[in-house]
């Protein structure tokens, strides 16, 4: 995937400069580990390549910054941005290049820096680094498949600096996971002094590739999504039921409930695909854990519903309400990809569209056998149990994403969720059994058992 360019003949070296570069390098190797007060670090670059444009993310340890750029910025580095931001973006534009050819070298924009603290895992010591976000677009005719990065951030003047360098993700080739990319180094070339341009070669890729694996992506996020899918099956459960004063009532036939199944799964559509849009395109942001929280509360009033009318004959409203907030989770998954507007908008298809084919063909699984079930008298007591057992999952969430430390009831969800199609064949064994042992016992009193005539 990467390759290195040398642009020197090895006649033409510097024999003086190689001398001074070994020396240097043994040096360091007889300086006692003591002399320093950590290792030194290294730079990561992240590469997230869509057609328009290529994203990159730089993490740079501030020490290591320093030395290159001065001016102290170790001493208090929680205020460094408010002192120098401006700068570290000249600086990183300077050091940062991209082109196919010198002669048209590409826009480098920088689209934000952040302070990221943390502490090494190897010494336990506590670290600050500088997080750039840049965008590398290519001018008119040329792609982001293949292209020189020409990068010596703090390396032009620390010769043991090196920068890691993977692609992120790659949309038009499918590969939207940060583990599935390979590492590779941009360092000083010990033999002639120069950190040479990084040739990046990705292969061929396409439009298809890209709308194919966001679809599968929207599949995967509602399939692995516990929460999202108990929310829907929870607000469904009292769905096909008649009201009855204050209390839910018998089963309300077959047209009944399909036009009230059909409301609340068009309003939650409607509700997620819109804050979708909007979040993923970046015209709002709202910080991940209030949303997380909000979605877990969605659950816990679902739960209560389905025990207790609240909102009797409005879960249309409310599950488009409560859409709006799920949405928001949706478009994380996609503005960390850090598309271009036209990808973007693609992906944006695609991942609804995975959404909704993946929630559809759950209902399916599911509806019908609730329906089959709600038939009978043991729903009431099922109903109940489902909305409890949805509240305590919801409550726990709360708490786990309030607090940040994981629960027992927390940990079991995600241990039994790679389980759900065994809990849906359980689902439609209950079912059928139930409804077969209440068909059969109607037979020989048909006055009690009135409400199995409606099939």
């Amino acid at each position: 995937m990467f390759a290195t360019r040398t642009f020197v003949n090895s006649r033409q070296l510097n024999k003086g400069r190689l001398f001074f570069f070994l020396f240097l390098f043994i040096l360091a190797g007889l300086v006692p580990a003591s002399s320093f007060a950590h290792p030194s670090p290294n730079s990561l670059v992240f590469l997230d390549v869509s057609p328009g444009r290529v994203a990159l993310e730089v993490q740079m340890p501030v020490p290591e910054l320093e030395l290159a750029f001065g001016n102290d910025i170790a001493k208090n580095p929680e205020t460094l941005l408010q002192r120098f931001e401006p700068q570290i973006k000249e600086y990183l534009a300077a050091h940062i290049h991209a082109y196919v050819t010198k002669a048209r070298p590409w826009q480098v924009l920088i689209a934000g820096l952040k302070m990221d603290k943390g502490t090494y895992l190897d010494s336990n010591i506590p670290y600050w680094e500088v997080v750039a976000q840049l965008n590398l677009v290519p001018p008119a005719g040329e792609n982001t498949r293949r292209f020189l990065l020409d990068y010596d951030v703090i390396m032009h003047q620390v010769i043991n600096h090196v920068a890691l360098v993977s692609v992120r993700s790659d949309w038009e080739t499918g590969n939207l996971h940060s583990e599935s990319g390979e590492a590779t180094v941009i360092r000083r070339n010990i033999e002639d002094g120069n950190v040479h341009p990084l040739e990046v070669d990705l292969g061929r890729g396409s439009w298809l590739k890209g709308f194919n694996s966001m679809l599968e992506l929207g599949m995967e996020h509602i399939r692995e999504g516990t929460d999202h899918l108990l929310f829907l099956f929870v607000l469904l459960l009292p769905a096909m039921l008649l009201v009855n004063g204050r209390k839910w009532g018998k089963f309300g036939g077959i047209r009944y409930s399909v036009s009230r199944l059909l409301k609340i799964i068009t309003a939650f559509t409607i509700g997620h695909s819109i804050t979708l849009l909007i979040g993923a395109s970046g015209w709002l942001k709202l910080p991940a854990q209030p949303v997380e929280v909000l979605i877990a509360c969605s659950i816990l009033v679902s739960a209560v519903h389905a025990v207790y009318p609240v909102f009797p004959g409005k879960e249309m409203y409310v599950a488009g309400g409560f859409g709006l907030i799920h949405g928001l989770a949706f478009a994380t998954v996609l503005s960390n990809l850090h598309l271009d507007a036209g990808t973007l908008a693609v992906s944006i298809l695609g991942f609804n569209l995975g959404i909704e084919l993946m929630q559809l063909l759950i209902v399916i699984m599911i509806i019908p056998w609730l329906m089959l079930l709600s038939t009978t008298p043991v729903y009431k007591w099922m109903r109940i149990f489902a909305a409890v057992s949805a509240a305590v999952a919801a409550l726990s969430w709360i708490m786990e994403r309030i607090s940040g430390d994981p629960n027992f009831v927390t940990i079991a969800i995600s241990k039994m969720s790679p389980y759900s199609p065994w809990y849906i064949l359980g689902l439609v064994i209950i079912s059928m059994g139930t409804y077969m042992w209440y068909r059969k016992k109607s037979y020989s009193t048909p006055s009690k058992i009135s409400f199995l005539r409606v099939f």
